[in-house]
């Protein structure tokens, strides 16, 4: 099973997310502490989960639909395996490998994403 979430705020204008098979497990809004500049300060958490098997096109997918600016990204997790997303770029790699995580973390950084923001789960 693949799970993740993505930050609805993070969706550049028009973009269309809607892989085959995903479905929704939560919406919630948050206020955001440190927010960067030009982030909102609440945010729409949107989790979900997937029982497909292509990892890549789902990552894709997030790739071209999430907004350039600010650093956004989403992840989400397949059995063993973490996908960190960014605005046209993809980063897989094993829970775990402190080499993958620390590569998708520098591009993060590279892009604008806030440091306490690159905090996501293993």
């Amino acid at each position: 099973m693949i799970t993740g979430y993505v930050i609805g705020e993070s969706f550049r204008a028009g973009a269309v997310f809607e892989p085959r098979g995903l479905r929704l497990r939560k919406v919630s809004r948050v206020g955001i502490d440190g927010a960067a500049d030009g982030q909102p300060a609440v945010w729409t958490l949107v989790e979900w989960e997937s029982d497909g098997e292509d990892i890549g096109a789902l990552a894709d997918a997030l790739a071209d639909a999430l907004e350039p600016e600010l650093g956004w990204y989403a992840d989400f997790t397949a059995g063993d395996e973490r996908v960190v997303v960014f605005a046209r770029k993809v980063f897989r790699y094993r829970r775990g490998d402190e080499a993958g995580r620390a590569e998708a973390v520098a591009y993060g950084r590279s892009v604008g994403t806030p440091e306490h923001q690159l905090d996501w789960e293993e």
